[in-house]
C-alpha cells in the first residue's frame, strides 16, 4: 500500500525569529566601533539650536492657518497638562507668546536656526555609517524646509485636541490622568511618525526605501512617545533642579532638558540604525525562496 511521507520544514519555526536576529546583527555591526553617546551629544548640540524654533513655527504656521485667538484658546487648554512644580508653565506661556507675535519676518529669520537640526541628523547617521557625501550640511537643510509647511498643520491637529485634554486634565483622578496619558501619546506617536518618517527618508543619507521607512520611523515614534509622556512625569517631580549648580535655577532646568534630548537622541539614532538595517535586508532578500525550503517533500509515495 502507497503512503506518502512529508519531510518537515526544517526552519518553519524558526522563520520569524531568524530575520530579527538578523536584523539585530546588523544594527550591532552599525553602532560597533561608535561612540553612540558622543554621536548623540552633537545630534543634541544641533537639536539645541533648533528646537525653540520649530515650536515657535509650529505656533506661528497654526495661528495663520486658523486665527491666533483661537491657537492662544487651545494652548491656555494645553498649559494644563503641563506640571507646575518645576516652574515650566511661566516657559510655555513665553513660548506661546513669541509664537503667537513671531511674524512673517521673525518666521523668516526663524527657519535659518531650525534647519540645523536637519545637517545634524545627517551628520550623525554618517557617523553611525560613514558613506560618501557630498555638500551633507546644505543637501539637509534644504531637505528639512518641506517641514516648514507640514509641521504647523500637524501642530494644529495637535492644538485641535486641547477641549478634550482641558477637560481630562480639569477632572484629574485616575481616569482624567489616565485619559490624559492615552490620548497624549497617540498624538505625539502620530506627529513624531510623520516627521521621522521625512527625517529617515529624506534628511538622512541613504535613501531608505519606505516599507522600512514606515515601518521604522512609527516603531520609533512609538517609543518616544512613551518617552515624552515619562518627561511629563519628570516635571511633576517635586526637585530643586538648582541645587547641585549652586541654587541656580536656570542652569540646572537648561541641563535637566539637555539631558533628557540627549537620551531622546540615543533613542532616536538606534530607531534609525533598525531602520536602515531593516531596509539592506529586505533589498538583499533574494526574491524568492528556493522550492525545497518552501514546500514539503514528500517521500516515499507510492511504495
Amino acid at each position: 500500500m502507497g503512503y506518502a511521507r512529508a519531510v518537515p520544514f526544517p526552519s518553519s519555526t524558526r522563520a520569524p525569529v531568524a530575520p530579527a536576529r538578523s536584523v539585530v546583527r546588523s544594527v550591532a555591526e552599525t553602532l560597533r566601533g561608535r561612540d553612540l553617546a558622543a554621536v548623540a551629544a552633537g545630534l543634541t548640540y544641533f537639536a539645541g539650536l533648533g528646537v525653540v524654533p520649530w515650536l515657535l513655527l509650529a505656533v506661528w504656521g497654526a495661528a495663520l492657518i486658523s486665527s491666533p485667538a483661537t491657537v492662544a484658546t487651545h494652548l491656555a487648554d494645553l498649559r494644563l497638562l503641563v506640571p507646575p512644580e518645576m516652574g515650566a508653565r511661566p516657559v510655555w506661556d513665553a513660548l506661546v507668546r513669541a509664537g503667537l507675535g513671531l511674524g512673517p519676518w521673525g518666521a523668516l529669520i526663524t527657519i535659518l536656526p531650525a534647519t540645523f537640526y536637519g545637517e545634524g541628523l545627517r551628520r550623525a547617521c554618517l557617523r553611525l555609517a560613514p558613506r560618501h557625501d557630498r555638500f551633507t550640511g546644505w543637501r539637509a537643510r534644504l531637505a528639512l524646509l518641506p517641514l516648514v509647511l507640514a509641521v504647523p498643520v500637524l501642530a494644529l491637529g495637535v492644538f485641535a485636541s486641547a477641549p478634550l485634554l482641558g477637560d481630562l486634565a480639569r477632572a484629574g483622578g485616575v481616569g482624567g490622568t489616565l485619559g490624559q496619558v492615552v490620548v497624549a501619546f497617540h498624538l505625539s506617536f502620530v506627529v513624531l511618525g510623520v516627521v521621522i518618517a521625512w527625517g529617515f527618508r529624506v534628511v538622512a543619507p541613504g535613501r531608505l526605501g519606505w516599507p522600512a521607512t514606515l515601518l521604522g520611523a512609527f516603531g520609533t515614534a512609538a517609543v518616544l512617545a512613551g518617552f515624552l509622556q515619562g518627561f511629563l512625569l519628570f516635571l511633576a517631580l517635586p526637585i530643586d533642579l538648582g541645587i547641585p549648580f549652586g541654587g541656580l535655577d536656570v542652569v540646572g532646568a537648561t541641563v535637566a532638558v539637555a539631558l533628557w534630548l540627549f537620551v531622546l537622541h540615543v533613542l532616536l539614532l538606534v530607531g534609525w540604525a533598525t531602520t536602515d538595517a531593516l531596509d539592506r535586508r529586505w533589498r538583499e532578500a533574494p526574491a524568492a525562496a528556493p522550492a525545497d525550503a518552501s514546500t514539503p517533500v514528500l517521500a516515499g509515495a507510492g511504495r
